[in-house]
């Protein structure tokens, strides 16, 4: 409501209460009761002042205006008449509904309140009854509550009972209540802006006809905003209601007049409070869902039932859910752990925080009446919590006495469901001050968790999805060590920031014999669980054809052939490099995939490498082709997907440019030089692919390191393997390692002399991180581990390898095979 100047004139208002000059406030005409409008602002001081405030007050505008509301309207506790009274007179409150007006005034209420209050006038002996309601303003403007009030003299007393302020305000003119037959609507239409100054003609028109549609009392302050005039808490008890109907019943009996108007307008106010709670469940639809993220829903929900619907929200979640387990089974039982994930509330910062703390797990035992809502997935309503139910509550809480948060308190207990099991409640508590909750906030307090449940289930779904799908991406990407033979590796993968969080991007490292590492990136076209599913197929079919030694373009030929089998629709780039670091060596192939970057350790110079591009994976009947690139100790090799470089709009070439003078920059460890090009790319502001990235450091193996023999096939040669190797270890500094090496060399050198053909053995020693033994022979058959008995004569070899080293495997090669151990290097 914007605040502005009465488009009453000077000669409209009522002579001034100055002294001497006081007057009682004028009747009504017939029929109409004067309706004082008063707007106070944030300061508590009145900043619109209406002309029927000045009739019912006596206090003329200019008096009014800037003035303490307190000071202006009646507020509870009335000053005796004997004492001093300000010149305006002294107000008191009656017993009635909702509070004293004075807790509106100064802000402790958030809610509609209403009330009745008697104004004295000191130079009369008049005293006259007020009616009057407030209503809290929610803006951004400094308008904080808006008063209404009448003098209840003027109506009809046969018409409603004493204390029902909100039947009273059904009779009120200049029209705020109307019933559909009103015929005064072009009166009304032109008398609005006199209450609403910043209200034109045309406007007032609208909602005239807006109230008379609707049937039910509507104040527009804003094309976005409304308040209704009747609160919540006045709608007429089920009792009163059906007190009423008896009673016309019992007249009608006997032959008496039937006060049918009386009993319309109580029909008409039912369905008027019916209409208000609709539209608040429909706000607050509206209001809640907006995300997928359930520590956000769970906010959204608490937030729109306070302050309107309540004054305290305790929402509370099973711990299957909170957990993101999926849904839970059964029905809840003493045992069953809830956890308390949100609390709103209107009392004063910190009240509820050390006693019931958000993120608190506890059970509720079965005579609690949360139980009761939990198992039975209705609500339950107490209407006002009692001294012994508020010590049977605060007993579940050890060292915690929560009895003055709860006791007297309305309590509301909403089950939050969705598909007929109970996810969760809302524990929804009103003030002392407040009317307590009835049938109707039962009814809406079920529609608005019912509405929530299926809310919250959606997050609850949505979230142990991603949960499902991220444990899905992590179980098929690869740990890879940091630390490979003559490398350092560092990763990096990240999911599409708007498509979920599994994909088909992978890497992935496989050791191969002589002391070389397979590197592969991957990028199986779309995205979601069927490609990640054909990336984990593609992964685990690269890495058995790695571990058969095979040259990458028939490598990637053999992953072709196994995608077209897969199905038509299986489209996949792939990128595969085997290091030799004694050679300094890469022999890489391509399948469509973009280009690596090698960074060049001697200048610095970083550049793409220079591969037939070939044909993604599953396209079929397309060579491959291979190519060797001499590296030196230093360098680094940037490989990645495309999601990292290609932006949507743009040309790739510009991602391709950055990506190497992102990989050029100077690091100071291989995960800053991954985050570097991370963040220069700006891989995290919005990108809708996943990012796949492996960087190496090709460190090499110095010639130094590396130890041959060739042997012959003869047992002798046995020996002669073990010397040479106790020799070659006391060069390098590890004789400590010497009888374990010597032993397995023993048991690794007889097998390959005994099931050789033709072809020497040959042994080679590597000395790295590890103290690594290959020994090569012509035999294509794989040793395997067996149970050796007491009387066999072999058996026991391998059961000796797999025993004493830290880690041993065997693979094809193109001449046979290689059995290979390691050793772990003692600390210097």
């Amino acid at each position: 409501m914007e605040s502005g100047t009465d488009r009453g004139t000077e000669r409209d208002a009522p002579p001034s209460r100055g002294a001497g000059n006081s007057v009682a406030p004028e009747p009504a005409a017939a029929g109409r009761v004067p309706l004082a409008v008063v707007v106070v602002d944030r300061d508590g001081l009145v900043s619109h002042w209406s002309r029927g405030a000045g009739l019912l007050f006596g206090v003329p505008k200019d008096d009014a205006i800037g003035h303490s509301a307190v000071d202006l309207l009646p507020v509870a506790g009335a000053l005796p008449e004997e004492e001093d009274v300000s010149p305006y007179g002294a107000y008191a409150a009656y017993d009635g509904l909702g509070p004293g007006l004075e807790s509106s005034l100064d802000g402790r209420f958030s809610y509609p309140a209403a009330g009745r209050a008697r104004l004295t006038v000191p130079e009369h002996d008049d005293r006259v009854d007020v009616l009057w309601w407030a209503y809290p303003l929610v803006g951004p403007g400094q308008e904080r509550l808006l008063v209404l009030a009448a003098d209840a003299g003027g109506l009809r007393q046969d018409e409603f009972d004493d204390n029902d302020a909100d039947m009273a305000f059904e009779r009120i003119a200049p029209g705020f209540a109307l019933h559909t037959d009103f015929p005064g609507a072009e009166e009304l239409a032109r008398r609005l802006p006199e209450i609403l100054p910043s209200m034109s003609v045309d406007e007032g028109a609208r909602i005239v006809s807006q109230v008379l549609e609707l049937g039910y009392p509507v104040l527009e302050f804003s094309q976005n905003d409304r308040v209704p005039v009747t609160p919540d808490w006045g709608v007429p008890r089920r009792a009163e209601r059906k007190a009423r109907r008896e009673r016309a019943a019992k007249a009608a009996a006997e032959g008496l007049p039937v006060a049918k108007e009386a009993a319309d307008e109580a029909e008409d106010l039912e369905y008027a409070a019916v209409r208000e709670h609709l539209e608040f469940l429909n706000e607050v639809s509206g209001r809640i869902g907006t995300s997928l993220d359930l520590s956000r829903t769970i906010i959204e929900v608490s937030r729109a039932v306070v302050p309107r619907f309540t004054d305290v929200a305790g929402t509370y979640l099973r711990e299957q859910v909170v957990a993101g387990e999926g849904f839970p089974d059964g029905v809840p039982d003493t045992t069953t752990m809830w956890h308390r994930v949100a609390l709103e509330h209107t009392d004063e910062p910190g009240r509820w925080d050390d006693v019931v703390p958000v993120g608190e797990a506890m059970p509720f035992p079965a005579h609690t009446p949360f139980f009761q809502c939990m198992t039975s997935g209705e609500p339950v309503l107490v209407p006002r919590i009692s001294e012994e139910m508020g010590h049977a509550i605060a007993s579940q809480f050890e060292k915690r006495d929560i009895r003055p948060l709860i006791t007297h308190r309305s309590m509301l207990i909403v089950p939050l469901k969705a598909r007929n099991v109970v996810l969760g409640f809302m524990i929804l508590l009103r003030h002392p001050e407040r009317v307590e909750f009835n049938d109707m906030d039962r009814v809406t307090g079920a529609e608005l968790a019912a509405r929530a449940g299926l809310v919250l289930d959606n997050a609850r779904m949505y979230t142990y999805q991603e949960s499902v799908a991220e444990t899905l991406q992590d179980s098929m990407l690869p740990h890879i060590p940091p630390r490979m033979a003559g490398c350092d590796i560092a990763t990096r993968y990240l999911p599409g920031t708007l498509l979920g969080r599994v994909g088909g991007d992978w890497f992935d490292s496989v050791k191969l014999p002589g002391a070389r590492t397979a590197l592969v990136v991957g990028d199986v076209m779309g995205h979601g669980l069927n490609s990640a599913a054909m990336m984990g197929q593609l992964r685990t079919a690269v890495q058995t054809m790695a571990a058969l030694d095979l040259p990458p373009a028939q490598l990637l030929r053999n992953l072709d052939d196994l995608a077209q089998r897969l199905g038509d629709n299986y489209l996949a780039t792939c990128l595969y490099a085997v290091y030799d670091p004694i050679v300094n060596e890469l022999h890489i192939a391509n399948a469509g995939h973009i280009p690596p970057v090698l960074v060049r350790a001697g200048d610095g110079r970083s550049e793409l490498l220079d591969l037939p591009t070939g044909a993604p994976i599953g396209v079929g009947g397309v060579p491959f082709e291979a190519v060797r690139v001499r590296v030196q100790p230093g360098d680094r090799l940037v490989m990645c997907t495309d999601g990292l470089v290609e932006v949507r709009g743009e040309d790739i070439g510009v991602g391709l440019a950055t990506l190497c003078e992102s990989a050029a920059h100077p690091a100071a460890s291989m995960d800053d030089a991954c985050d570097t090009i991370i963040r220069a790319l700006n891989t995290c502001g919005g990108r809708k692919d996943d990012v796949a990235l492996l960087l190496v450091r090709l460190n090499g193996v110095e010639p130094d390191d590396v130890a041959e023999w060739r042997l012959a096939l003869d047992p002798i040669e046995v020996g002669r393997a073990r010397a040479v190797v106790r020799e070659q270890l006391h060069d390098w500094g590890l004789a400590k390692l010497a009888p374990t090496a010597e032993l397995l060399v023993s048991e690794l050198v007889t097998n390959a002399v005994r099931h050789s053909h033709s072809r020497p053995v040959e042994l080679r020693l590597v000395r790295g991180d590890t103290l690594l033994c290959e020994v090569d022979d012509d035999d294509h058959d794989l040793p395997t581990l067996r149970s050796a008995g007491p009387e066999d004569e072999f058996g026991r070899g391998l059961r000796v390898v797999s025993t004493l080293a830290r880690e041993w495997g065997t693979s094809r090669t193109k001449a046979g095979k290689t059995v290979w151990f390691e050793l772990t290097l003692p600390r210097r």
